[in-house]
């Protein structure tokens, strides 16, 4: 096994969105250098890096260089070509190495490789034409999901298909891509397990954690999902099988629908932080983003042990503005409850559906919590 990267090194992060940035705040805890890269300039990874540099992810004698610059190489989303990866990997380790990226940036490799595993998935057909999107409603009927199967997140890249009479409109409203028709599943909730896994193979997660969107984007996750005994333990081993599947060293994340039958089908693969363990930060012994520095360094993983009932909820560009006028949310409001902890990312322009921050709430019981978040979030806009 490689020697471990050791503080006082430095972590090249390529993506400078807000993941990057906690990330980077976890390094900088630790005592490490961070460098980071992408096209964008004054980036919210940027403003707490040791170097920011501004290049695109195709641009691989950047990539070279960047790579040289550092001691590993991680990434902060998965829209980084392989062969980016594949450069830097010439002069530091990348972790997760650069095969993760390309199986999870296309959801119809995620879903054959996970599949192959025999892991519990929606219910999918690969579609190349109009020809195949017709054969594939017939076989899975509808409703269904036609998603993109490159570059989508956040609902992008997906049009719901009512009735087999809307495939044209369909394909035409993905671009006529490559893509996936999935079934709409009769889901109960959806939930997350964020976990870990070392480079020694040590594997460890932050358990259950409930997921409520809004317009297809995260808007309210609570941890401690209680669930079974059984079903607990199943939606664990699952999000430790993918892990293992795709040898990731590093975090991921698993969402996952539980049906109305009580069963666990996976619907999205994260290999990295994610927007639902923001909550790990304030609520548990580790951070989400402090594992993600033990794993890609080679240290032992941290403790996920829960202090407090916790929840998180997103801040986006639409509390900046009232009736289309814009607006400051009043952040002493929201901070008025001793309970609540403000994250806000460092994005200039605040559109509505972006994300420029959370908010984690404590509480004495999950539900508790989740209403602090909720009241801290509405106590924003309430002036």
């Amino acid at each position: 096994m490689s020697k471990p990267i050791l503080p006082g090194a430095t972590i090249g992060i390529l993506g400078s969105g807000q993941l990057g940035r906690m990330l980077a705040q976890s390094a900088r805890q630790m005592g490490y250098r961070v460098f980071t890269l992408s096209p964008e300039k004054d980036s919210p990874t940027g403003q707490i890096a040791d170097c920011e540099v501004v290049a695109d992810y195709a641009d691989l004698d950047a990539i070279e260089q960047f790579a040289q610059s550092v001691d590993v190489v991680t990434f902060e989303f998965e829209n980084v070509a392989s062969e980016a990866t594949a450069v830097a990997a010439r002069h530091a380790p990348v972790r997760p190495d650069g095969q993760v990226l390309h199986i999870t940036q296309n959801r119809l490799r995620e879903k054959q490789a996970l599949s192959s595993a025999g892991l519990p998935l929606t219910p999918f057909v690969p579609v190349s034409d109009l020809a195949s999107l017709t054969e594939a409603i017939a076989t899975l009927g509808c409703p269904a999901i036609l998603k993109t199967a490159g570059f989508g997140y956040d609902g992008k890249g997906q049009v719901r298909i009512n009735q087999p009479a809307e495939a044209q409109s369909a394909w035409a409203g993905i671009g006529e891509q490559p893509a996936v028709l999935e079934q709409v599943v009769d889901f109960e909730l959806e939930l997350s397990v964020v976990a870990a896994r070392g480079l020694n193979g040590q594997v460890v997660d932050y358990g259950l954690i409930e997921n409520r969107h809004s317009q297809h984007i995260l808007d309210l996750s609570i941890a401690d999902l209680p669930l079974s005994a059984t079903q607990t333990a199943a939606a664990r081993e699952i999000a430790h099988g993918v892990l293992e599947t795709l040898g990731v060293v590093g975090v991921l994340c698993v969402e996952m629908f539980l049906t109305k039958s009580g069963d666990l089908l996976i619907n999205e693969v994260a290999p990295r932080p994610h927007n639902s363990g923001h909550l790990t930060i304030e609520g548990c012994a580790t951070s989400q983003f402090a594992q993600q520095l033990r794993a890609v360094c080679g240290l032992p993983l941290g403790d996920t042990t829960r202090h407090s009932a916790v929840a998180m909820a997103n801040l986006l560009g639409d509390l900046w503005q009232i009736d289309g006028k814009p607006q400051t949310p009043d952040w002493s409001q929201a901070l008025a409850n001793s309970c609540v902890n403000l994250h806000l990312y460092g994005k200039a322009e605040p559109r509505p559906g972006r994300k420029m921050g959370h908010i984690t709430a404590l509480g004495a019981t999950r539900e508790e919590a989740a209403q602090n978040a909720l009241a801290a979030r509405a106590a924003l806009t309430s002036h």
